[in-house]
């Protein structure tokens, strides 16, 4: 059972674009930072359903299939639900309708009370104020042997990296600088020093990083 972290970056370590606003939640680079990722294959297939086999399957959407592997368990901020979007709705569901594409239960990190959520696909939302072990140890409960995930955002991957609980860091670095927004790194110095550190450049450009005990 391994504790994981899988990320978009720029060059300058931004994993969440500035400028939020209701028409662009992510932030208005988003769609840049993301491109190689939401053109594979497997996103196409996972995320947007579409069954049509369109999609790259090089280096990017091999990493992309490892996102989804083996993963018995996901641990989130609210921000990456999308309470931030809709914080008065009890109605909102999260990003990914009603198909979300984890599969698995996921906890979302947030001191707003809300009853859990289920999807008929294996997908269940709970919603607790913890720390980030309080939060490992609970994930723990619900993985069944599997692989915890913690998927974002940036503020999230840092608390549980800067409290060593982290096994595995991948990091697809996309070619582009943001200037502006959450980076990951910040207070991380020397993090490379627990790790052994691998990487690969895909057919698009973006960097593959990885970082594993």
């Amino acid at each position: 059972m391994a504790v994981r972290i899988d990320l978009n970056l720029s060059l300058d370590g931004v994993a969440a674009p500035a400028d939020q606003s209701p028409e662009n939640p992510m932030g208005a680079d988003w769609g840049r930072l993301v491109e190689a990722y939401i053109g594979t294959r497997t996103f196409r297939e996972r995320v947007l359903h579409d069954t049509t086999g369109e999609g790259t399957t090089g280096i990017d959407d091999r990493y992309a299939t490892a996102y989804f592997d083996a993963v018995g368990a996901e641990i989130m901020g609210a921000g990456m639900f999308g309470l931030h979007a809709f914080p008065d709705d009890p109605h909102w569901r999260g990003w990914w309708g009603e198909e979300p594409p984890f599969r698995v239960p996921v906890l979302v990190l947030t001191h707003r009370e809300r009853p859990a959520i289920d999807f008929a696909n294996g997908t269940r939302f709970e919603f607790l104020a913890a720390t980030p072990e309080d939060a490992l140890a609970r994930a723990r409960e619900h993985a069944s042997g599997g692989d915890i995930r913690v998927g974002g955002g940036a503020s999230v991957a840092r608390d549980f990296l800067r409290a060593g609980l982290v096994d595995r860091v991948h990091v697809a670095i996309t070619p582009i600088v943001l200037g502006r927004g959450v980076r990951l790194w910040d207070d991380l110095r020397a993090l490379e020093r627990n790790y052994t550190v691998t990487s690969e450049v895909a057919e698009s450009g973006v960097i593959h990083v990885t970082f594993a005990r």
